[in-house]
């Protein structure tokens, strides 16, 4: 048995970077989620106006990984408290999101961030949203830290995501990860 869910947390470099790590994790897919536009170009999200968040489908075993820990490895592994940013990177595509595809994972995913917000002050601003549509990332997206971990943006802003959740989550990282 599989599940899907798509995450947005800012750039998808980061946060396919960092679930491709995951134990459990089976598949991760950069792709763009919930705008206007069907099938839209990398260059027609960045303009901020496709209404797309730039996110991971993650297909997971949640008899090896259940949804809950994937959640907190990524709020974890972004900033959630930003609106429409995640660093350097600003737009409403780089936007903090959760897209369920079932009441279940809407349940947990807002359990898991009325149990994060405390710590976070109160101020989490991911939104939680039934997924309306998705569509991949070109090709040149996938795996991208994995083909260019020497480019400049990999090494400065996704290495050190993916050292935090290596440091931080060592018991769910895969053999070899």
């Amino acid at each position: 048995m599989q599940e899907t869910i798509y995450l947005a947390g800012g750039c998808f470099w980061c946060t396919e970077a960092v679930f491709d790590r995951v134990r459990g994790v089976i598949d991760v897919q950069s792709g763009y989620a919930n705008g206007q536009v069907d099938n839209p170009s990398y260059e027609q999200i960045c303009t901020g106006k496709t209404g797309h968040a730039e996110v991971v489908r993650l297909v997971f075993d949640p008899q090896v990984i259940g949804l809950r820990q994937l959640l907190e490895i990524f709020f974890a592994t972004h900033d959630p408290t930003t609106l429409n940013r995640q660093g350097n990177d600003v737009g409403t595509q780089y936007r903090s999101g959760i897209y369920y595809v079932d009441a279940l994972q809407a349940e947990v995913a807002r359990a898991v961030i009325a149990e994060l917000a405390p710590e976070a002050g109160g101020d989490i601003v991911t939104e939680v949203l039934p997924l309306q549509s998705y569509w991949p990332a070109e090709d040149y997206h996938q795996d991208y830290f994995r083909q260019h971990p020497e480019q400049g943006y990999c090494a400065f802003v996704v290495s050190p995501k993916v050292q935090k959740f290596r440091k931080s989550f060592s018991e769910w990282m895969k053999p070899g990860a």
